[in-house]
């Protein structure tokens, strides 16, 4: 079927075209009138246009249809074959005076055929575009989805993409994260009453998402929290909203409920629209539970954040609380056992060491405690100066040499001599190295050796094995190392980086025996990365161990400086 307009002023050329058309399913019309003609083409809106060149004006009428139609084929009646150029680059097709019915006939068939391929192809060409954008519309969606943690900025990239690709009128969403809340974009104002309705329908479609199952919230539609986003507030929506398409989704966080969406639209929804409706409603589950567990994360680093600071506080209080009656009973100790309230016998001085000791030990506890809790609130004191390593060993193989032979161990030192100067704080490497030692003498059975040895090696050629590979790659240039070797019980190597834990032991029958409030190796640890260095350890079970750690060549750090400036 076609619509067929023959604009002509010769009665005979109009009965013979009428009786063409009339005996094929064509819709024929005719007219010589200008104005007829206008009215018939924006009513009708024929497929094909026949213009006879005998009508007077023809040029000017022919350019002014093809200003108010584009998609009409114009098809022109000649007397001899001949057309005017002006006329030419309008028309789609030409009839002679002379042409039969059949081929009249055929010409036209010709040129409707032509048309609707064309308008097949143009509307092929439109949906194929309009898919491209709403691809476009996805990745871009999809892109800003995977560049956020943040539910309400997520949320409002739905609702946008929403929009770029279905053009809705209003949207509902109802998110129930933390308080129940609805969210409304809409194109015009919402009435009250209106409001009112859609808070209702949004809580009965919620509900119903459940079935016999009881909702993760109980929502009222009289203390739902609405937050209303409007576009054009000068129009006003009516109750005939009701009647526009929709569509509805939830949004669910895996086993967790999110929310839930509806669409209005006063055009029907296609296929198309429901496929990316539903698409995007997807699509935001995995950012929104992403950024769940983000906010879970978060809350939970807060609370161990203020769990550390309160423990770290709590360790200085206590400390300090224990160190005012501990020095009266070492001073009370040690005039007891000086004899200046009288001579004590034998058992008596014997239980009088053991006290001592014990408060030795439990004032160097103190003291760790002391120290870590400085170290963590970044008070600790330090006095860097340019100084010589062998200085440090033989102060601590002094001071511990008795301590070893008393366990029946031999502490050697084997040095490398000459070893270049380095600038640090003396007091703090005695106390790793102290440390050190202290630990191979608990751990180590009689009659074995304790080796510290020193030298130096350029950073890329030490080898540590792959826990401290991390801590060991930021080391450049030339380091003086220092190794404290023993013939201990050893450390498992799933264990090795474990010993460097605040409080950690490593869980064995000796370990047991001789305690410790393994605080020891974790200070040395922050101690050294205060002087760009750093710490490590070999070992392997019940042959022994090798703790190692480096401390830079005459280099001054400005982290060092700042901290001599500030002390």
């Amino acid at each position: 079927m076609g619509k067929i307009l023959f604009i002509s002023n010769r009665l005979e050329k109009i009965q013979q075209y009428s009786e063409i058309f009339n005996k094929k399913p064509y819709e024929f019309f005719t007219s010589s009138d200008e104005n007829a003609i206008f009215e018939i083409v924006e009513i009708n809106n024929p497929d094909i246009i026949i213009f006879d060149h005998s009508f007077d004006n023809i040029k000017q009428l022919i350019k002014k249809l093809k200003s108010v139609t584009t998609s009409t084929s114009f098809i022109f009646l000649t007397q001899n074959g001949n057309i005017e150029n002006d006329i030419t680059k309008y028309i789609n097709a030409f009839l002679t005076e002379e042409m039969s019915d059949e081929l009249v006939l055929s010409t036209v068939a010709v040129n409707l055929k032509t048309k609707h391929s064309l308008e097949q192809l143009s509307d092929t060409n439109k949906n194929l575009a309009d898919s491209l954008y709403r691809l476009n519309v996805l990745y871009s969606t999809s892109s800003q989805f995977a560049g956020s943690l943040d539910k309400e900025k997520l949320i409002n990239y739905m609702i946008e993409g929403l929009d770029k690709s279905l053009s809705f009128d209003l949207t509902c969403t109802l998110c129930t994260e933390d308080e129940p809340v609805l969210l409304l974009n809409s194109l015009y104002e919402i009435s009250d009453e209106l409001l009112s309705a859609l808070k209702l329908r949004t809580v009965l479609n919620y509900k119903s998402l459940f079935e016999d199952k009881k909702p993760p919230f109980e929502i009222e539609a009289d203390t739902l929290k609405v937050v209303k986003t409007v576009k054009y507030p000068a129009n006003r929506f009516t109750f005939t909203l009701f009647q526009y398409d929709n569509m509805f989704a939830p949004i669910s966080l895996g086993d967790n409920f999110f929310g839930c969406i509806e669409i209005f639209k006063e055009t029907p929804f296609t296929s198309d629209d429901a496929t990316c409706f539903q698409t995007i409603a997807q699509q935001v589950s995995l950012p929104l539970k992403s950024a769940t567990l983000y906010q879970e994360i978060m809350e939970t680093n807060l609370k161990l954040e203020k769990l550390e600071r309160l423990k770290s506080e709590f360790i200085s209080i206590v400390s300090h609380e224990l160190r005012t009656p501990l020095t009266a009973i070492k001073n009370s100790l040690d005039i007891l056992s000086g004899g200046r309230c009288g001579d004590i016998n034998e058992s008596g001085q014997k239980f009088l060491s053991m006290a001592q000791r014990n408060v030795q030990r439990l004032a160097g506890i103190i003291n760790d405690l002391l120290d870590l809790s400085k170290i963590e609130a970044g008070k600790m004191d330090y006095h860097f100066a340019n100084m010589n390593i062998h200085s440090v060993i033989d102060y601590v193989k002094s001071s511990l040499s008795v301590m070893a032979k008393e366990k029946g161990l031999n502490l050697i030192a084997e040095e490398t001599p000459d070893l270049p100067d380095i600038y640090a704080d003396s007091q703090r490497l005695e106390q790793v190295l102290t440390n050190l030692v202290s630990n191979a003498i608990k751990f180590t059975p009689e009659g074995k050796n304790i080796i510290i040895r020193s030298h130096t090696a350029d950073a890329s050629q030490l080898n540590t094995p792959d826990c401290f590979k991390e801590d060991i790659q930021k080391l450049q240039g030339k380091y003086i190392v220092v190794c404290v070797e023993d013939q201990g019980i050893g450390i498992a190597e799933k264990d090795l980086l474990r010993a460097f834990d605040k409080f950690a032991q490593i869980e064995n029958s000796l370990s047991r025996k001789v305690g410790g409030s393994g605080l020891g190796l974790p200070i040395a640890k922050q101690l050294l990365q205060a002087h760009n260095g750093a710490i490590w350890c070999e070992s392997e079970l019940n042959k022994g161990s090798r703790f190692y750690f480096a401390i830079p060549i005459n280099i001054v750090p400005a982290k060092m400086e700042k901290n001599l400036i500030l002390n």
